[in-house]
């Protein structure tokens, strides 16, 4: 019964793996599209939104990862495993949670400098121009 359920841990972890490796390999093809497009149309808008398209693959490839680890670990808790995987934890949440605050953070920019654009439109479709006659 025990290498049945390590059997199928290990499938799972290494179904975990594949949907973090897929996950990863997306979002960098995307980026790497969205980087060309904004390459060729170049606004400050544009990088940040690859960063941000990016920082979301890394940052749900890194969860995905995580939870690998701790079914590895869940099944053979040794001291060395479970030492291995608070390393990898810290690590992975420490990257996870400064990626994460970083993507609001450039989420909160996109937002604000977005505002300032529909404003600055509203005030400029108000002005009216003067005629000749004026």
């Amino acid at each position: 019964m025990e290498e049945n359920i390590a059997s199928l841990v290990g499938w799972l972890r290494l179904s975990l793996e594949t949907v973090s490796i897929v996950l990863v390999s997306v979002g960098a093809v995307v980026a790497v599209f969205l980087l060309v497009r904004a390459l060729l149309t170049p606004q400050i808008v544009s990088f940040n939104r690859v960063r941000l398209t990016f920082g979301r693959a890394l940052v749900l490839g890194l969860e995905f990862q995580l939870a690998s680890d701790i079914m590895g670990t869940a099944i053979s808790p040794s001291w060395d495993h479970l030492g291995k995987l608070g390393a990898i934890a810290v690590i992975r949440t420490f990257l996870n949670f400064f990626l994460t605050r970083e993507l609001k953070e450039e989420e909160q920019e996109l937002q604000a400098a977005a505002r300032r654009s529909q404003a600055q439109a509203g005030k400029d479709a108000g002005r009216q121009p003067l005629s000749k006659s004026d």
